[in-house]
């Protein structure tokens, strides 16, 4: 096995590095050997907007920990209890680190297992402080549970062809896709989705599959809002001095200003809410937003990340994990939230055979991959934080060009 394994780690807000951090081994967060675990060459591992969280400061990370959780690989090394999973296999890893056993996971909560995360008690994720689990910004990396947690490729040549669109089942595409099951999107529904960041636009796209008819895109960055025009759907800025439900009411005509569902693909992170940004960096104004323009008895959902480790808050009150939501007005709506992880392997399987069968032909374009080397992941972390409408997938080992070729 080799001796080495570079990794993208974070050091501190605004500071990643690439590092040898060695091979990794069969054991836990806490050094306890395992044998329900493989170890994955990674084929392709993308930087995902939850990263720019940890990178600006605004969610808590230890120093030294490997980034990266939208990892999909080739198993080259199986521990012993491991039965299903080969090597050779190629696989996706849903970014939620879970058992199989547990209460939680048996019920498909597994977002939320019970035995990924010693500290909380609940909630693993791989390199996103959540239970101590590396994270695969790097050439190799740990995946344990692997029997329960992969998702195997049926045909490693078919993968590779369409790679750019399945490395999205890790996170982003069933992200996108949870937070319009949960706000309810069905055919004919009208949605307002907050963000066309990756997960935003996969949101979109999702919509699209669900059969919604008026997908709105709300976003203050002109070139991400271009790119989702292009792709057939229609947007609306945040920062315009117009504000989003009007310019929801313009799209619509017949007087509504209300969407039947609503998506925050942004999180706490937020920026240019209000004209000119006035609002930028307070983390409750995509929620009241969506409180405002969602019909009574509409649906929201909430997978942007909300988390009472944010140190880079802009308030006291959110340094101290609270919010100020106008919740009084909105109650009177009677509204449906459903926050929290997307529990990946819910959809992921679905949404792979979506993928493979061209059901979903549109996703290439929309989430704009850009296929790049471990050496420049420092650099596109930058260009990312800066507002690029590209998706960076880094591919460490220049595997989707080998097997594609040979």
């Amino acid at each position: 096995m080799p001796a080495s394994n570079r990794a993208i780690t974070f050091l501190e807000p605004h500071k990643m590095e690439l590092q040898d951090k060695g091979y990794p081994k069969l054991e836990d967060p806490q050094g306890r050997k395992i044998e329900h675990a493989v170890i994955l060459k990674i084929i392709t591992t993308n930087i995902c907007g939850s990263d720019l969280h940890i990178y600006n400061g605004r969610f808590a990370a230890p120093q030294g920990m490997l980034m990266g959780h939208e990892n999909t690989g080739e198993v080259v090394e199986v521990g012993s209890h491991v039965e299903r999973i080969k090597v050779g296999d190629v696989c996706s890893v849903p970014f939620n680190v879970s058992c199989g056993t547990c209460r939680n996971c048996r019920e498909r909560h597994t977002e939320v297992c019970l035995n990924a995360n010693e500290e909380l008690g609940f909630c693993g994720a791989y390199g996103f402080n959540l239970g101590g689990w590396q994270g695969g910004q790097a050439e190799y990396m740990l995946v344990p549970w692997a029997d329960f947690q992969l998702l195997k490729f049926p045909d490693k040549d078919q993968a590779v062809e369409k790679i750019r669109d399945l490395t999205l089942l890790s996170d982003i595409l069933p992200t996108g896709y949870h937070g319009c099951v949960v706000a309810r999107v069905g055919t004919g529904s009208t949605v307002y989705i907050a963000g066309a960041g990756p997960v935003g636009r996969c949101a979109a796209a999702s919509a699209q599959l669900l059969g919604a008819s008026c997908i709105i895109v709300g976003d203050h960055n002109e070139a991400r809002r271009d790119l989702v025009k292009k792709a057939g759907y229609e947007v609306v800025d945040p920062s315009s001095t117009t504000p989003v439900a009007d310019q929801i009411e313009k799209l619509l005509g017949m007087g509504s200003r209300w969407v039947d569902a609503s998506v925050d693909c942004v999180g706490l992170e937020c920026h240019g809410y209000g004209p000119d940004g006035s609002s930028e960096n307070v983390e409750e104004a995509v929620i009241n937003t969506l409180m405002e323009v969602t019909k009574p008895a509409g649906a929201m959902g909430i997978p942007g990340v909300y988390t009472n480790l944010d140190p880079g808050a802009r308030t006291e009150l959110n340094k101290k994990g609270y919010m100020a939501l106008g919740f009084p007005a909105a109650w009177v709506k009677s509204p449906t939230f459903t926050a929290g992880q997307c529990p990946v392997m819910h959809y992921n399987r679905d949404l792979m055979m979506a993928i493979l069968w061209d059901r979903m032909p549109y996703l290439t374009p929309l989430i704009n991959t850009e296929v790049i080397s471990l050496e420049r992941a420092v650099e596109a972390y930058q260009i990312f934080n800066d507002g690029s409408p590209k998706k960076f997938v880094i591919d460490p080992h220049n595997m989707t060009k080998l097997m594609s070729t040979g």
